[in-house]
């Protein structure tokens, strides 16, 4: 599919509607089926499908109505792992983590099913959608490799097998979230090796996220990643990314977040403009791709809709404006 100049995407997480976080409390308790519960995810998986054509999104994310975590998703359905008890990440944020017991196995597929599902739901190209190996290192308990570069090649390697099931079933888009990353500048080495285990064999266009850190400790050599695009947070730093690509090139396609997900403030479409306007003085229109700065599950729907509305109607007015004589 052809997509136009600055196309728009999110990063991949929506807020779950009230119905599936009831169901999912339900499952917990034994009080429904796992086909009933699957069924409401899918329900939820339809009406954000729609929301995002009917809004005039160019790439589409099933919205992750099938997980909790990010991290516990995966390591639940993976071998040699257990979940722990809740552990606090931010705010009033918390999640299982994952425990590392044994050997990391991949013993089926983990997100192919519910790819073909949603792609099957639009015309338009729906990303495949995996938690990276070094954050899955990161953020899990390792009581088995007893090295964090053993560990997280190991999660690498069944994310390879998952990544090469997902280009055969069809993606053209896999994101590789990697949100550790900047976490410990001094192991980009390793999130570096550990991302190209499992980016190496694939022809499909490969995009890592990496958000809110310290990026100036990691840059440029965060370009050295693996893959073909970098998708960053813009909006909450006030875009000063801007000043290091100006010292060193940013030589990838870039994924620019240009609406704050930590924010209920919904931005106008001048502040959106001047964002991407600051940054086409940076970067060509050819290397951006336009997106929030994180997933969007913390916002209300009524959030949701409202910011990638005036997302999405910013880049059309910046489109019409590149294609005017003028701006040639």
């Amino acid at each position: 599919m052809s997509l136009p100049l600055l196309p728009t995407t999110t990063v991949g997480s929506f807020p779950k509607p009230e119905y599936l976080l009831r169901a999912r409390a339900q499952r917990t308790r034994g009080e429904i089926s796992p086909q009933t519960l699957q069924e409401l995810e899918e329900k939820a998986t339809r009406e954000w499908i729609e929301l995002q054509e009917r809004l005039g999104l160019d790439i589409l994310v099933d919205g992750e109505m099938y997980r909790g975590d990010m991290a516990t998703y995966f390591a639940e359905n993976l071998e040699g792992l257990k979940i722990s008890g809740l552990v606090r990440s931010y705010g009033n944020r918390y999640y299982r983590k994952p425990i590392v017991t044994g050997s990391i196995q991949r013993s089926r597929p983990v997100t192919v099913r519910w790819w073909r599902f949603t792609q099957s739901l639009t015309k338009k190209p729906v990303k495949g959608m995996l938690t990276g190996p070094y954050t899955l290192m990161d953020w899990s308990f390792d009581e088995h490799y007893g090295s964090r570069r053993d560990c997280a090649l190991a999660f690498a390697e069944a994310l390879r097998e998952e990544a090469e099931d997902l280009e055969r079933a069809g993606a053209t888009y896999i994101q590789i979230d990697e949100p550790a990353v900047s976490v410990r500048p001094q192991e980009l080495e390793l999130a570096i090796e550990a991302l190209g285990c499992v980016t190496q064999n694939l022809k499909v266009k490969t995009i890592t996220h990496i958000c809110y850190g310290r990026f100036e400790e990691i840059y440029p050599e965060m370009l050295r990643l693996p893959v073909d695009q970098i998708d960053l947070e813009m909006a909450n730093s006030g875009y000063d990314l801007l000043n290091l690509f100006k010292k060193n090139p940013f030589d990838k396609e870039i994924g620019l977040g240009v609406l704050d997900v930590h924010s209920h403030h919904v931005e106008t479409e001048e502040q959106i403009l001047s964002g991407l306007q600051k940054t086409l003085k940076v970067l060509s229109p050819e290397q951006v791709t336009v997106d929030p700065d994180c997933g969007l599950k913390t916002r209300t729907r009524e959030e949701v809709e409202k910011k990638l509305a005036v997302m999405v109607s910013a880049v059309k007015k910046l489109r019409q404006e590149l294609k005017s004589p003028a701006a040639r």
